[in-house]
């Protein structure tokens, strides 16, 4: 348990840094960033799947209603990608770390929407000042915080859609980003022909940063799969909060980016919320918190 642990704090952790590791790509495109994130994790993960010998069982597993519900689930953790990167290189990290704080408070709504789950009024509580702290930061911002919604709602959406699915972390992955590679590879295509392209045209340390994205994608992810095999489930759901609390304090004192009295407001009643949330899974009963998909989806 304690390996399992080690792992599941390493996933996250390494999550939580994602920020810096975008922000030496700020000169390149989000969308091309998206690209070769998408290519190299889909060629890194298949050597994996090779390497191991399990594409004849990864195969065997392919369906028409396994790939509708892994083609949905990639539309959804690409535009997910999409916008955390964009959002992170545009300045915006501390607002993203908020995404993933509400991240599971929307689940637990999802789960009332699309499974008729039923919450306990202890439940309701979190999700409710959750809400009002959203609705306070949007009064202060004079809009809403769409960066952090759209990042909640693409991951809460994309973890509805993991529910449904029957294939584990690795397999579904591979399968996500080989559905997205035929587009990004074509579109790589594209930015080359216009000469807008990055790769090999803005030094060989951004090469390499862009063919590490398959690394740094796949290497949490393999971590956070050995950790949810051997820990409670109610231990994942509490280590996930390493990944946005580290984001939003590197957005702080790293980025600079200005955090105001009133912002602090709003992310605190979220915080509170889940701090209530937490408690009161965990003393409802420890083996029911469920965690959520890889919250390396950033």
């Amino acid at each position: 348990m304690k390996k399992g642990i080690l792992y599941g704090i390493g996933a996250y952790v390494f999550w939580g840094f994602f920020p810096i590791y975008w922000k030496l790509l700020h000169h390149v495109s989000a969308l091309q960033i998206i690209g070769h994130r998408i290519i190299w994790s889909f060629l890194l993960l298949l050597a994996i799947i090779l390497i191991t010998k399990q594409w004849t069982e990864l195969r065997s597993a392919l369906n028409a209603k396994v790939l509708q519900i892994y083609a949905i689930a990639a539309l959804l953790v690409g535009a997910n990608w999409l916008i955390y990167v964009w959002a992170v290189n545009a300045g915006f990290i501390i607002e993203t770390s908020l995404g993933y704080f509400i991240n599971p408070l929307l689940s637990v709504l999802l789960g009332v929407i699309f499974f008729k789950e039923r919450l306990r009024l202890a439940q309701w509580i979190p999700v409710i000042l959750a809400a009002l702290g959203v609705a306070y930061l949007t009064y202060v911002y004079g809009r809403l915080p769409y960066i952090a919604l759209s990042l909640a709602f693409s991951f809460g959406l994309y973890g509805l859609v993991k529910k449904l699915a029957p294939l584990g972390s690795l397999y579904g992955l591979t399968i996500e980003t080989g559905i997205l590679f035929i587009p990004a590879i074509g579109y790589l295509i594209f930015t080359e022909a216009n000469n807008t392209a990055a790769f090999l045209h803005t030094g060989i340390t951004s090469d390499l940063l862009m063919a590490g994205a398959g690394l740094v994608t796949t290497i949490p992810l393999l971590m956070f799969a050995s950790a949810v095999r051997s820990i409670p489930l109610w231990v994942v759901g509490l280590l996930q909060y390493i990944t946005p609390t580290i984001q939003f304090l590197i957005g702080i004192l790293i980025y600079k980016e200005a955090f105001s009295y009133h912002q602090f407001i709003g992310f605190g009643m979220v915080w509170i919320a889940l701090v209530i949330f937490l408690i009161e899974n965990y003393f409802a009963s420890r083996v029911t918190v469920e965690p959520l998909p890889e919250m390396g989806e950033g």
